[in-house]
């Protein structure tokens, strides 16, 4: 009882990889394995421990016969590039200086740092370094971690905690840790922060849930987020466009779409710039008979023939 293993080591091979995937005879077994260690401390103390921080979570390393591939998991992947890949060269260069091979840098991003038990714990020993209140500090971190979707999460700092003279642990527990499950996804972080008053330990545990949920909450995701997509296809597709309404129904008639519209729309009307179009001119009308001489009119009685007046 009392034991205490670290997460990460008791589920690598069962639901975790191996951080370093080479194999090699027993004469240079020891040697790549101390050369492992070796390039994870240069990139941990030129990445994490100077400004400006790169937060780099984890170093993979895999080998072969002819380089040294290097995986980096990074939440700020831009202050590792550099610009124009200027910075990444020159830690290439500085790796192959260090172990006489040829190496490969590979950069992943961590899209949610709050969820990385390493990035937690190095974001709070850089808090204690500058003297914040450490329990203001761990009860922040741990609240974040939780909204940021953990199901549970556990933090220890222990140390000359505020500057005591005498050491002591403080620890702040959210949600649950099944520590025994195999199939949890449980993350563990630990980072040293140097004070001017002592060394301070801090370390994190986060459970994200079993390892099989997230692949399918994100199947569930994207299986919705296509379900909504065609459904506001098909929605569409069934209802008329605005044009169409307009000249689905006759003015007059009171159940169209767009008849309200168009009888409260005024008649246009010329403004002052404009000139209003001409009138269509009017039929002309009708001449006048002409007239005749009350004197002269013939009579009923007179002849129809007048050809010899």
């Amino acid at each position: 009882m009392g034991q205490k293993v670290s997460p990460i080591s008791f589920r690598t091979g069962v639901t975790i990889g191996w951080k370093s995937r080479w194999y090699a005879r027993k004469s240079y077994f020891g040697e790549f394995l101390v050369e492992d260690e070796r390039i994870r401390r240069f990139i941990d103390q030129r990445l994490n421990r100077r400004p400006p921080y790169a937060a780099v979570s984890s170093v993979e390393i895999e080998r072969t016969r002819e380089e040294v591939k290097v995986m980096l998991r990074t939440a700020r992947p831009g202050l590792v590039i550099g610009p124009k890949g200027a910075e990444v060269d020159k830690l290439r260069a500085a790796l192959e200086d260090l172990t006489n091979r040829r190496v490969s840098i590979n950069i992943l991003e961590v899209k949610r740092p709050d969820l990385d038990a390493k990035l937690v714990a190095d974001g709070i020993a850089e808090q204690l370094k500058r003297r914040a209140s450490f329990r203001r500090t761990i009860k922040q971190r741990a609240e974040a971690t939780m909204q940021a979707g953990a199901k549970g999460v556990k933090i220890i700092i222990s140390g000359r905690l505020g500057g005591a003279d005498m050491g002591r642990t403080e620890a702040i527990i959210l949600g649950s840790i099944p520590l025994h499950t195999l199939e949890a996804d449980v993350d563990y972080g630990f980072a040293p922060s140097m004070t001017t008053y002592g060394t301070i330990g801090v370390k994190v545990w986060i459970y994200r849930g079993m390892f099989g949920e997230a692949l399918a909450e994100e199947e569930d995701g994207e299986a919705q987020a296509a379900m909504t997509r065609a459904r506001r296809r098909r929605e569409h597709r069934d209802t008329p466009s605005g044009d169409a309404r307009g000249r689905g129904a006759p003015a007059g008639r009171s159940g169209g779409p767009g008849a309200g519209r168009r009888a409260a729309r005024p008649a246009p009307t010329a403004s002052a710039g404009q000139v209003a179009a001409p009138a269509q001119p009017a039929a002309p009308p009708a001449p006048p008979a002409p007239a005749q001489d009350q004197g002269a009119s013939p009579s009923a009685d007179a002849p129809a023939d007048q050809g010899g007046q």
